[in-house]
């Protein structure tokens, strides 16, 4: 019953997440926030929810190597599955994107969250700078995308297209129903998810953390696949690698930054060893996509799948 209990929460979690990030971003709109804020913070925060409320669950539940272990894995996942699975059935064409001020944002988030592990364990005190941190990221991007922006209402409804969930026609009590569903269903499906998770650690005698950096990390990042999937098939790699730099961006900033406040985060030993390297090295791996314009081609896809794969067999075996 723990593998359903685990399945179940994943599923209302992964649903719950998209409902609350479509009735906050359309009742947002509909209160007058204009679709750029939207897309910097409603959306941002929205698709990190289940990863929040995950990490969230389990310091309450006295399981915090689960919350950063979720965080870790998830990480070494966007880069190395999230990219790699995509890229086998079309290729990425990375050398006209222009992602390096992200990716730098990015590294230095990997870097001062590392830095945080070693001096272990996470603190609200961490979790302050994370998430001022976090601050300057948005602002910066903020400030990035009003210096864009012109004054036109063609402009104002492309932007409007562009925002996740976005559906100026969606009437209130629509709203009303996905905003209650995800409120629900998102501290639900957490709660099934770390529950049975711990008892599989349990039973099969892992750590709460190795589910963390597997069961849990693959499970939430199904979105992110999902919608790099599409960019794939779309040939939007713009989408899909700003995709995976800012969801590590928020995994790393905002989801242990918030979640410091709960309780202490300890860092296992197995983290600092060898798991954070992995995800540093993972994140290194965007170097030539990033700076050397390298498309990331079917053969890179396979090395990418490759490599997570001989990473997850080595922390379960």
């Amino acid at each position: 019953m723990d593998w359903v209990y685990a399945g179940l929460g994943l599923v209302i979690l992964l649903l719950a997440g998209d409902a609350l990030v479509k009735g906050a971003v359309n009742l947002s709109l509909r209160l007058g926030v204009p679709a750029l804020i939207v897309s910097l913070t409603i959306v941002a925060f929205g698709t990190s929810a289940p990863e929040l409320l995950i990490a969230i669950e389990a310091i309450m539940d006295g399981a915090p190597g689960l919350a950063l272990g979720n965080v870790v894995g998830s990480n070494t996942a966007n880069v190395l599955m999230v990219l790699g699975i995509p890229a086998l059935i079309a290729t990425f064409h990375t050398s006209e994107c222009d992602t390096r001020k992200n990716y730098l944002f990015m590294i230095f988030a990997s870097i001062l969250f590392t830095a945080m592990c070693f001096l272990g364990p996470i603190t609200w005190v961490h979790g302050l700078i994370l998430l001022a941190a976090l601050g300057f990221v948005l602002s910066d991007a903020f400030i990035e995308a009003r210096a864009h922006r012109k004054d036109s209402k063609a402009n104002e409804a492309a932007e409007l297209e562009e925002v996740e969930g976005a559906d100026m026609d969606m009437p209130w009590w629509q709203i009303g129903v996905f905003m209650v569903l995800g409120l629900i269903g998102l501290p639900l499906g957490a709660n099934l998810l770390v529950e049975g998770a711990v008892n599989i650690a349990t039973e099969y005698g892992v750590s709460e953390t190795v589910i963390g950096l597997t069961l849990v990390a693959v499970g939430t990042s199904l979105p992110e696949l999902a919608t790099t999937a599409m960019a794939a098939v779309r040939n939007q790699a713009d989408v899909a690698l700003g995709n995976v730099i800012g969801s590590n961006m928020f995994n790393l900033l905002a989801i242990i930054g918030i979640a410091s406040f709960v309780g202490d985060i300890p860092v296992a030993n197995g983290i600092l060893s060898f798991d954070i390297w992995v995800m540093l090295g993972a994140s290194a791996l965007l170097i030539p996509f990033v700076f050397f314009k390298q498309n990331i081609t079917k053969g890179w896809g396979v090395i990418l799948s490759a490599l997570y794969a001989a990473y997850v067999i080595i922390i379960l075996v």
